[in-house]
């Protein structure tokens, strides 16, 4: 049983009398982790469309879908259609992994990292970070560090409001920023 399955249970335990819960189905979960890398007009584009979902199947455990653009735009010179990013949605076994691995391994590397700010919850309850480099994973570390890109990482979760999400990420142990 992975960690943060334990640590959803404690949540329901430790909130339920603040919230006024009387089931646990009641009780925010962890619904999906979404990873996404925008790559946008790269300069040199075949490396680029390689190099990145190769590393964030690395990352995170399966192979990334590539996004098309929704409009073109001559003056980035875009396409409709073309591909400008790469996401993966986990779920179950491959979510509760790379979460555990993003807050025990990967954030603690992170230079100058303080925290993430309670501000990063939006109002449906779900919390959203970016990272500027990929080479905080392990997996990742050891390349070379010439094709660094950045990711967005977004926890949507069954919270009702930002309060529960705010509270239920606190028992599972985000590091929020103080």
């Amino acid at each position: 049983m992975y960690q943060t399955e334990k640590k959803e249970k404690a949540a329901y335990e430790a909130l339920k009398g603040r919230f006024g819960w009387g089931n646990p189905m009641q009780s925010p979960r962890l619904l999906k982790v979404v990873v996404s890398v925008g790559v946008g007009s790269a300069k040199d584009k075949k490396r680029i469309f390689e190099v990145v979902p190769d590393r964030l199947a690395k990352i995170t455990g399966q192979r990334p879908a590539p996004r098309p653009a929704r409009q073109s735009i001559a003056s980035f010179k875009i396409r409709a259609g073309e591909p400008v990013g790469f996401q993966a949605t986990l779920r179950g076994k491959r979510m509760r992994g790379f979460v555990e691995k993003l807050f025990m391994v990967a954030l603690p590397r992170a230079r100058d990292f303080r925290g993430i700010p309670r501000r990063s919850i939006d109002e449906v309850g779900n919390l959203t970070i970016g990272l500027k480099e990929h080479t905080v994973f392990p997996e990742a570390s050891d390349e070379e560090l010439r094709d660094v890109f950045g990711m967005s990482i977004t926890f949507v979760t069954s919270a009702k409001n930002k309060e529960e999400a705010q509270a239920f990420f606190e028992e599972m142990g985000v590091p929020f920023s103080k």
